[in-house]
């Protein structure tokens, strides 16, 4: 038996926020709640989603402050 059906939503929630697909983020928030998945831990998983989600941008801001900086006028 593989993962638990609550599992496999929080983690496409998860996917969805990542991929920032709002049709597959609005699907899978209803069917955490039809599983019934406290809204707490819904939250836990969108909060984790988005922090990995920050890794990408904080990376992309850094290359381009250095390449701003190492630019001449």
């Amino acid at each position: 038996m593989g993962l638990h059906i609550k599992t496999i939503e929080l983690v496409a929630l998860g996917a969805a926020i990542g991929g920032n697909c709002i049709p597959c983020l609005e699907w899978h928030y209803k069917k955490c709640v039809e599983l019934g998945i406290p809204k707490e831990e819904i939250k836990e998983a969108i909060e984790m989603a988005n922090k990995v989600k920050q890794v990408p941008i904080k990376k992309i801001n850094e290359v381009a402050d250095k390449l701003l900086s190492e630019t001449s006028e």
